[in-house]
């Protein structure tokens, strides 16, 4: 149960849970990606949208896990249009894979949200040589919304209806170097400080994605969220830390149907039409960290991410 109830200007609070946030709001004829969406919050973010009438497409790179994700929910809600697509998102040719099949799906496309992650792993490089965290946690979601805009873009202006593009980030984003993004240590493996340049690089990613968006009077939004703290599976390969989490969490954390909350309401409600470059906690609007303000950073990251990109 999490302890903290003070409801925020948008009438919501950390205990408030995503199918409180988004209770009335009919999400019908709206088509969504939700990546890492077999577990977690991400399976609880696809449940409330397809609850609430949205066409959600699962992301994930366990087809098996998605499959009987998938049957779960159909099992609750009949009626909900739920599909299944692989994407392991630290190799660059699984995304571009997943980009090029659902393109030729001829799917519109309103709602991107970029969930998966991962905290560590006993791998550090990626496929493509890149730290796993970064590769995994930003590259993979950056490549992905560029191959996918052209498709948002199409979308918005066909239906009049504002796309949004929504990036899961952490409070961990704090935990950096001072330089905040080590762009000459990218090729290396795993330091204490990786699970926060890449979250870091999720925040960054929204706000330079919503300065240029805005730039081109797109009517899409882009945006970034702290969940809360939460006891899911990202804490596997952490066998002192998930042992406390298992004996303490639930006085100390978000439960899932919380966690996914944020992530629901910056998706849906009408309160966040046209808010763009913004980064929410607790399904409010919050403030990051002095670095994730930078938008110099922003920007230097941007194009270091389209070189490494470009380069597979």
């Amino acid at each position: 149960m999490w302890l903290f109830g003070w409801k925020g200007p948008s009438g919501f609070s950390a205990s408030s849970t995503a199918e409180e946030v988004t209770q009335g709001i009919d999400g019908t004829g709206l088509t969504a990606i939700v990546t890492g969406a077999s577990s977690g919050i991400g399976a609880e973010t696809t449940r409330v949208l397809a609850l609430r009438g949205v066409h959600v497409v699962m992301a994930v790179r366990n087809l098996d896990a998605g499959r009987n994700g998938k049957e779960a929910m159909l099992k609750e809600i009949p009626k909900a249009e739920i599909d299944v697509m692989e994407l392991d998102l630290s190799s660059m040719t699984s995304v571009r894979n997943f980009a090029s099949e659902y393109t030729s799906l001829g799917l519109p496309l309103n709602i991107l949200i970029n969930n998966a992650g991962v905290l560590s792993s006993p791998s550090k490089l990626s496929q493509d040589n890149i730290e796993l965290l970064f590769a995994t946690n930003h590259i993979g979601h950056f490549l992905l919304t560029n191959l996918l805009l052209e498709i948002m873009k199409n979308t918005a202006q066909k239906s009049k209806q504002e796309g949004r593009i929504i990036n899961v980030s952490s409070v961990g984003h704090r935990i950096v170097t001072r330089e905040g993004i080590c762009f000459d240590k990218i090729y290396n493996e795993a330091s204490w400080f990786s699970y926060g340049q890449s979250k870091l690089a999720n925040i960054l990613h929204a706000s330079e994605l919503a300065r240029r968006l805005k730039e081109e009077g797109e009517e899409i939004t882009a945006n970034s969220l702290h969940p809360g703290a939460i006891h899911t599976n990202l804490l596997r390969h952490q066998g002192f830390v998930n042992a406390i989490f298992s004996l303490f969490g639930k006085y100390m954390t978000k439960n899932v149907q919380q966690g996914a909350a944020t992530t629901c309401y910056i998706a849906l409600h009408p309160q966040v039409k046209g808010m763009s470059g913004n980064y929410f906690m607790d399904s409010n609007i919050a403030e990051p960290s002095s670095q994730a303000k930078d938008a110099e950073l922003a920007k230097k990251l941007w194009d270091f991410s389209l070189i490494i990109t470009d380069k597979k």
